[in-house]
């Protein structure tokens, strides 16, 4: 039988200085301005340097499209606004 090593205090402690949680770092968005992970596209707007790579209309159901589509033809005819935009019809409210 092998003697058993004696663990100190200060010995674990300093093992357990890797355990430590690190905070995540956050960006903005350069279209929408909201706040996503570094790296990944965008899920409000559904661009990733630059380009739109998810289709955020197909991704609405039915009933939120249809009113997002009501909100922005009432706007169209208030402002005379031009096309349907994505990034207006992701954002929920």
């Amino acid at each position: 039988m092998s003697v058993r090593m004696r663990h100190t205090v200060s010995h674990t402690r300093n093992r357990r200085s890797h355990h430590a949680l690190k905070e995540k770092e956050v960006v903005k968005c350069a279209k929408c301005g909201e706040s996503i992970l570094p790296h990944t596209a965008c899920l409000n707007c559904g661009t990733y340097k630059g380009r739109v790579v998810i289709d955020v209309l197909s991704k609405l159901n039915k009933k939120e499209k249809k009113l997002k589509e009501k909100e922005l033809r009432d706007q169209e005819a208030g402002q005379s606004a031009g096309n349907l935009d994505p990034a207006k019809l992701s954002k929920k409210n």
